[in-house]
């Protein structure tokens, strides 16, 4: 049987930082009440130049080259967004074209999960290896957020940022990803939602990004214990057997209640949304590749990786790095 292993990661962070000192200079705000409510304390916006394909193309080159693997190897590309560049072609085949291996023949599509898109798209990643329908797949997640934020609205504009994580999933023999479950309840789709729509060339309903702070706290909070509590038991595992949590980076509560929930020490969580935010399905594989360049992650270590986004959808994969 083939296992999807990691063979490398990366990630791209646009270069204008902000932080919550430069935000409360244009809306009532602070560094306080931010970091208190959230721990973040950065976030990174593109430049107007700049698409969610450039920041997914810098992010995979950076993986592929960690992966010393050539694009021209590659049998799928998926990427996670909810900020596409346009409505269609997908992004991903933008990233194709842009990697320059527009002809090489590979699939590639999107997946749209908000901030448990990564999941969603890495469990494919994972169901096309096991079948043999793929050996080298790249995964990304990448997102512009700041292009659908109310920058008068101080509820939501402080928690997202920019950027976009990669990582290279190859076929093979040694165990990879274990186990993985995804789910979703579009019962609680208003909690936090973008429902604006362009209908023939005027903007239908509101082009931000609205949420219900309280509400999708709570839900996240249950949900995603449930989810690895799952996805633990069912591979057969239990949790004292997990190296590091890679969590989907919203909010440090959130994340610091899992971790509880699960018995770990804040000293086995990649912890990054203090640097940039909630960047909806780049969160994850940026956090992962933090983890793994900064030494934290090692080879053979039990990873858990979980998150949760709009929809309402979530999931979580085990995996040995």
């Amino acid at each position: 049987m083939q296992y999807a292993k990691i063979l490398g990661t990366g990630s791209y962070l646009p270069a204008n930082r902000v932080s919550n000192d430069d935000l409360a200079k244009k809306i009532d705000t602070s560094d306080e009440w931010i970091t208190t409510r959230t721990g973040i304390k950065f976030r990174h916006l593109a430049d107007d130049n700049e698409k969610t394909s450039d920041l997914a193309v810098a992010a995979a080159r950076n993986a592929l080259a960690s992966a010393n693997l050539p694009a021209e190897e590659l049998d799928l590309i998926i990427v996670a967004t909810s900020t596409p560049d346009m409505i269609f072609p997908s992004t991903a085949t933008i990233v194709q074209q842009k990697l320059g291996i527009g002809s090489s023949g590979c699939p590639a599509f999107d997946v749209q999960a908000v901030c448990a898109g990564f999941m969603y798209a890495i469990t494919t990643a994972n169901a096309y290896i096991r079948s043999g329908m793929a050996k080298n797949v790249l995964v990304i997640g990448a997102e512009t957020f700041s292009r659908i934020l109310d920058w008068n609205d101080r509820t939501t504009c402080v928690l997202f940022g920019d950027g976009a994580g990669a990582v290279v999933l190859g076929a093979s023999d040694e165990p990879g990803i274990i186990h993985s479950k995804l789910q979703a309840d579009g019962d609680y789709l208003d909690l936090l939602k973008t429902p604006g729509q362009v209908v023939n060339g005027q903007v239908w309903g509101t082009p931000f990004l609205t949420m219900d702070g309280p509400g999708v706290f709570k839900f996240a909070v249950k949900m995603l214990s449930k989810v690895a509590d799952e996805v633990i038991t069912e591979a057969g595992y239990t949790a004292g057997q997990i190296d590091w949590l890679v969590p989907h980076q919203a909010n440090k509560r959130i994340i610091e209640s899992t971790a509880k929930h699960l018995g770990l020490s804040m000293e086995k969580v990649v912890l990054t949304v203090q640097e940039h935010g909630n960047t909806s399905a780049a969160s994850i594989p940026l956090a992962l590749d933090s983890g793994i360049r900064s030494g934290q992650i090692s080879r053979g270590q039990h990873l858990l990786l979980e998150g949760i986004g709009g929809g309402f959808a979530w999931g979580a994969v085990l995996l040995k790095y």
